[in-house]
């Protein structure tokens, strides 16, 4: 935390006196965007979790299960039961005759209280969703600054070392040769002084 003080208050005092004028476009790009606060700034780490109520998570449950391939099997076989018990076995005694008008009521009871409970287990799935794409973002704005620092840098030392490079190669000019360097008797030099 102290670290990240001191480079934000490093970065500050950087910009003050040198302005943005030296950044490229997208360092001012993140500047504007964390100027006007639309990268979200969070200390905590955790999805949000904490403090889920008993509905939250009975919603949550509810949405689980209804749309698993076991919910699916339960449900396929009460309804196969249902109709093969009112139409082949009570026959014309069955409590719910055949357009089961007592099954189509429970049906549509349970799909007006099934749909809005995993709304809100959806809207608390997006929520979630949200928080990630937003700590992703960061995370890439994280590692597009440290990207672009390290370009920097190699830049900087690839720079380095072809002005050392070329003092090298200035320096051995200036030296004289070496007595190993001279070509064997018999040996003509090219015009250009190669052998």
């Amino acid at each position: 935390m102290q670290q990240d003080n001191r480079d934000i208050r490093y970065l500050a005092e950087h910009l003050l006196h040198t302005g943005v004028g030296g950044l490229g476009e997208r360092e001012r790009h993140a500047l504007m965007r964390i100027s006007k606060r639309l990268q979200a700034t969070r200390t905590d780490t955790s999805l949000p979790d904490d403090g889920v109520t008993l509905g939250e998570r009975l919603a949550d449950r509810v949405a689980e299960f209804g749309g698993s391939w076991t919910f699916i099997g339960i449900f396929t076989a009460v309804l196969i039961s249902w109709t093969i018990i009112n139409t082949g076995i009570l026959g014309t005694r069955a409590f719910d005759p055949y357009p089961y008008v007592f099954l189509n009521l429970i049906l549509s009871m349970l799909a007006a209280i099934q749909a809005p409970i995993i709304m809100m287990s959806q809207n608390r799935q997006a929520a979630r969703d949200r928080m990630t794409m937003i700590r992703d973002f960061e995370v890439n704005l994280k590692s597009e600054a440290s990207i672009d620092g390290l370009h920097k840098r190699i830049d900087h030392l690839t720079w380095q070392i072809l002005s050392d490079l070329d003092q090298l190669k200035r320096l051995q000019r200036t030296l004289p040769p070496h007595p190993d360097d001279t070509p064997p008797p018999g040996t003509r030099k090219n015009p250009d002084g190669t052998v």
